[in-house]
């Protein structure tokens, strides 16, 4: 079981703390693993009813795009028929994301309570502190946090936007997106233990810009698995509590609760 931070833990709460540190750290508080299965289940639920009833929606608006291939007569007919199966395709698969993505915006933020909640209880038990009794799930915290969930969800739509227009750029454009991408995802997780600093989005994005090394290992995993197709579902639900722990973890570690 893990104690309390003292003395030369303390002096070293600077330092980066791994993820196999997060790991061990979970498996010995099993109210935090108890926590964490459950909200795994509950992000996987919603996930998949948002995924397909967006991709639904989607087929509905769009599935008479590619109904009828072109006549594939002499050398032009050909070439106007490979280009259409590689258009049918690239719509598919960018239609899929897209509904991945806004499916989990959408059960990130209505799971963002219970989320807030395994963050502060990680960091209680990082500290060695006690909860104290306006510290558990009210329901003032509730829907505090569900408005923050909801900006922050909010915000990602702007950030599609941008990466939509950010791909379109010759050589550089696929590497803006998946740094954007990467930060983003970082700002997600330190929005737990930030928001309850009562910070803003502006001093959350201040954190990224000012720790951005921090930041770029935060969020570089998380990115990652959320751009394997399908599988990403299984994965952002499987592995989000434990990036949740991780973050807020390596959040509190610089001086001052990691604002500057």
């Amino acid at each position: 079981m893990f104690t309390q931070k003292t003395g030369n833990d303390r002096k070293n709460s600077g330092k980066w703390l791994s993820l196999t540190f997060t790991l061990r750290f979970m498996f010995g508080h099993m109210s935090i693993l108890g926590l964490s299965l459950l909200l795994m289940l509950c992000t996987a639920l919603l996930t998949w009813l948002g995924y397909l009833v967006t991709v639904h929606f989607v087929d509905g608006l769009t599935g008479h795009f590619f109904q009828q291939a072109p006549a594939a007569a002499g050398i032009v007919g050909w070439f106007k028929l490979k280009g259409w199966w590689v258009l049918k395709w690239f719509f598919l698969v960018l239609s899929r994301l897209i509904a991945f993505y806004l499916a989990f915006l959408i059960s990130y933020s209505l799971t963002s309570p219970g989320y807030a909640f395994l963050s502060l209880s990680a960091e209680k038990k990082y500290l060695g502190q006690d909860f104290t009794a306006d510290q558990g799930f009210t329901w003032a915290g509730m829907v505090k946090d569900l408005v923050e969930g909801f900006k922050i969800g909010a915000f990602g739509l702007v950030v599609t936007v941008a990466a939509l227009l950010l791909n379109l750029l010759p050589v550089v454009g696929a590497g803006l997106v998946i740094l954007l991408y990467i930060f983003y995802s970082a700002l997600m997780f330190i929005d737990y233990p930030a928001s309850r600093q009562r910070w803003s989005l502006g001093d959350k994005l201040g954190w990224i810009g000012r720790r951005w090394p921090r930041a770029l290992r935060l969020g570089w995993l998380p990115a990652l698995i959320s751009m394997i197709p399908v599988l990403n579902i299984f994965f952002m639900a499987l592995f989000f509590p434990l990036f949740t722990v991780h973050a807020t973890l390596n959040f509190i570690a610089p001086p001052a609760g990691g604002k500057e």
